[in-house]
């Protein structure tokens, strides 16, 4: 059984138990967070649209993050001109609980 989910305008792909890297969350570690429902596979098919809203999931945050640093150099040969900066991506880690049919 696995469900797939909406989140920071992403979709996932999880099943009960799992770690996941998503986007950015608000909160803190060890605070609860619900998912939006895209699709729910079960051993009598596929659930989608109204049937899979009536699905609820809800993960703990187990750690909020920084990933790894990406360099983006701006250059001109011409004119002397070289611009190099970073970046890293915030991330929320999400174990996600079980799955609740309402």
């Amino acid at each position: 059984m696995y469900a797939v989910i909406r989140s920071g305008g992403k979709q996932y792909r999880v099943v009960p138990g799992q770690r996941v890297r998503l986007e950015k969350l608000d909160g803190k570690v060890g605070a609860k967070v619900n998912f939006e429902v895209v699709a729910v596979r079960t051993d009598e098919g596929l659930l989608t649209g109204a049937a899979a809203a009536r699905v609820k999931i809800s993960g703990k945050i187990v750690e909020q993050g920084r990933g790894r640093k990406a360099l983006v150099l701006k250059y001109k040969k011409t004119n002397q001109y070289k611009i190099l900066r970073g970046h890293r991506q915030g991330y929320t880690a999400v174990e996600v609980g079980n799955f609740h049919v309402s």
